[in-house]
């Protein structure tokens, strides 16, 4: 698996859903891992490029996989989208990877597709309440900042996201495998020096530099 990819809030934004009641195909853009919030490590415009990255993927699995039964949860973080959920076969696992791998802005792909029949709903409810728990043991966790990492939970296995320093990143991991219910945590990972995880940080803190509206003119350029 590649190694080279906050605590987000929110369920999938289902983008297709139920073509047969025998050929179930859902492909879902991820809201985790997506919420402008301040301890975000990302900068407000590479946020913005993951949630469209997030929604193209998702549409244009969608588009390709639509006559086959395939369950597909996709996230970006710093355009490195993971892909988890249940496909049929390898064929098909190998298909929605490249797919992936040659949309419009994604940098690196983590193909976790199960060989697998689509989960459940109560499955994924199942999971999404496991998520929960693994967000709420970060809210006490000094070492790392809370919504700094992104959490991805399926078939009760944890994936973890974002830009961290080797230390935080055991810490997350360590701090994620108490939870109980969870079978098995996965580290996706950016890995950088303390030095660099602080420096993007502080970049990604800085306010945007302010957009004059259409039709101002900036003094000293009127002719």
């Amino acid at each position: 698996m590649e190694k080279n990819w906050k605590l987000g809030i929110g369920a999938a934004v289902l983008l297709s859903f139920a073509i047969s009641a025998c050929a179930p195909l859902v492909v879902a853009a991820v809201a985790a891992g997506t919420a402008v919030v301040v301890t975000d490590r990302r900068s407000t415009g590479t946020q913005l490029d993951d949630q469209t990255i997030q929604l193209r993927v998702a549409n244009e699995l969608s588009t390709a996989l639509k006559d086959r039964p395939v369950h597909i949860n996709v996230n970006s973080f710093d355009r490195k989208v993971l892909l988890t959920g249940e496909v049929p076969d390898e064929a098909t696992k190998a298909k929605a990877g490249e797919i992936t791998a040659a949309s419009q802005g994604v940098r690196a792909v983590v193909n976790e597709l199960a060989i697998a029949p689509p989960s459940t709903f109560s499955e994924r409810a199942e999971d999404t309440a496991l998520g929960t728990k693994v967000r709420a043991a970060f809210i006490n966790t000094r070492e790392i900042a809370f919504n700094s990492i992104g959490i991805v939970t399926e078939r009760q296995v944890v994936y973890l996201l974002g830009l961290v320093s080797q230390k935080e990143g055991d810490i997350a991991a360590l701090v994620a495998s108490k939870v109980s219910g969870v079978k098995q945590v996965v580290k996706v990972f950016d890995y950088g020096s303390q030095d660099e995880v602080d420096k993007r940080r502080a970049a990604a803190a800085e306010p945007a530099p302010a957009t004059p509206p259409a039709g101002t003119v900036t003094p000293g350029t009127q002719k």
